[in-house]
């Protein structure tokens, strides 16, 4: 299926999220779509997934003129988009969740439907458990759960936004031979990224836009620094730690074990300093994601003693934990760190809480325009959050952190951003590093905690099986040891 876009536009009030853009998609083939965070990326491919209206413009499909303004419309098409942010219904399990939505969930009998998923599943490398709710996945499972879903709705132009977030480099090559045994039956594929070795493995063209338009196409072969030029203007620097030396003891786990993701937490004990930065590394779910919430005093420990600034904190609420300083950061941006529908002024304004004379909207307002122009949002203060890229979403959420944080803990902090947003991210948080916050990080991107982290925990089937030094090791070694062969 060919797909033509024509004379694209999106306002998002002042923003100009699409300015004019021009795209053509051959049938059988893999487009990639890259760009930084707020270059329009994502605003694009909602429009011709039908999540998003366009302001103006033209879409032609196999030369015909079309128009819809919904999910369901574009499905009808053959049109499937895998979001960033997953969509699914948490209380199902994984197999009501693949039913959902399929015209035949009400014809064939689950044990057909368990099938398929299963098969689809091994094809793709993903290991779903049918049976567990969507609500107890990773945000990386839920990817997958819904990319095979779309598979089986016999989706004939597949946008996938960030895939290879969250899932193992295995994982990642089995998607990738299955995306292009799509592509060699027929379909088209859309591929948006801001990982510049997936994009150059996997397609067969090129697009990149910036500030809304298109910058430039390109075929293979890819030139990289071609296309950070396409990106950026310059090739943007990368995010180096500065080096600060730790101070004293801000995080002291000792012997903690607790249940909680796919394998809970064993017999940890960890002591972290002032200032450092510590990353986390391991698959989604081995560890990493219970021992955040436990520092952060979202998850209670069953047996040990949990320490913030030498004061025994275990067993205490996630309030005593803030009120010691301590700040916590989830991965799921849209969905446990900020609220969909409400604007960036409404965000600061509960913030802010009601007072004594009620919510002070002026305050609010002025709060926001401070918030936007600091940490460098692409929006204004009436923008929905949802309205935002992932980037912008991320510097919105930073935002919010306290301003001198005795331990921030962060869950993929950088998550589906491009490396511009990378590096503004790290230069900020290497800033609250340097006047002494302590800050922990997980990370499915091991050069990125090679980087930037003074020390790197692995984490395996709920425990700590490697404390190293980012000097005293590498990529390799790190994969390794994340595979459990250490």
């Amino acid at each position: 299926m060919s797909i033509e876009l024509l004379d694209i536009h999106k306002h998002f009030g002042a923003v100009r999220a699409n300015n004019g853009i021009d795209l053509t998609l051959r049938p059988g083939t893999i487009h990639g779509i890259l760009g930084e965070n707020g270059a329009g990326k994502s605003t694009l491919m909602k429009i011709l997934a039908g999540f998003i209206a366009k302001t103006s413009g033209r879409i032609f499909m196999d030369g015909r003129e079309v128009d819809f303004a919904t999910p369901a419309q574009a499905s009808a098409l053959g049109i499937g988009m895998l979001y960033q942010d997953p969509l699914d219904f948490p209380p199902l399990t994984v197999l009501e969740n693949f039913m959902a939505g399929q015209a035949s969930a009400g014809t064939q009998d689950r044990r057909t439907h368990r099938a398929r998923l299963e098969g689809l599943c091994a094809d793709l490398g993903f290991d779903l458990d049918p049976d567990v709710p969507a609500g107890r996945l990773t945000v990386g499972e839920r990817q997958q759960l819904e990319l095979v879903r779309l598979l089986a709705s016999g989706t004939r132009v597949l946008i996938l936004d960030e895939p290879t977030t969250g899932i193992s480099a295995l994982q990642k090559d089995l998607l990738f031979s299955g995306l292009k045994r799509l592509a060699r039956e027929g379909r088209s594929v859309i591929l948006v990224s801001h990982k510049l070795e997936d994009i150059e493995a996997l397609c067969d063209e090129i697009t990149v836009l910036r500030e809304g338009m298109v910058s430039d196409t390109m075929d293979p072969p890819f030139v990289t620094g071609e296309l950070l030029a396409m990106m950026f203007g310059v090739e943007p620097a990368r995010a180096i730690r500065s080096g600060h030396e730790p101070g004293a003891q801000t995080l002291h786990l000792d012997a903690v074990t607790a249940t909680g993701g796919r394998t809970g937490l064993k017999e940890c004990t960890v002591n972290v300093s002032r200032g450092e930065v510590v990353g986390l590394a391991g698959l989604e779910g081995s560890g990493q994601d219970v021992f955040l919430r436990i520092s952060a005093g979202l998850v209670r420990p069953a047996r040990g003693r949990v320490h913030i600034c030498r004061k025994d904190m275990t067993g205490r609420d996630y309030h005593a934990f803030r009120a010691l300083g301590v700040a916590f950061q989830p991965a799921s941006r849209l969905e446990e760190g900020l609220i969909r529908g409400l604007t960036v002024t409404e965000h600061c304004a509960l913030e802010a809480g009601g007072g004594t004379f009620g919510v002070q909207w002026d305050a609010a307002e002025l709060k926001a325009h401070d918030r936007i122009r600091a940490f460098q949002v692409t929006g204004t203060p009436g923008s929905t959050v949802e309205s935002l890229s992932g980037g912008n979403q991320q510097r919105l959420l930073l935002s919010f952190l306290p301003d001198e944080p005795e331990l921030l803990l962060l869950e993929n902090p950088t998550r589906g951003l491009d490396m511009e947003s990378v590096h503004w991210v790290w230069q900020y948080l290497d800033a609250h590093a340097s006047r002494g916050t302590a800050i922990v990080f997980s990370s499915s991107e091991l050069d990125e905690i090679l980087m930037v982290a003074d020390r790197v925990l692995v984490f395996f089937d709920g425990r700590i099986i490697a404390d190293e030094r980012p000097e005293d090791t590498d990529a390799l070694e790190l994969g390794r040891a994340i595979a459990g062969k250490v």
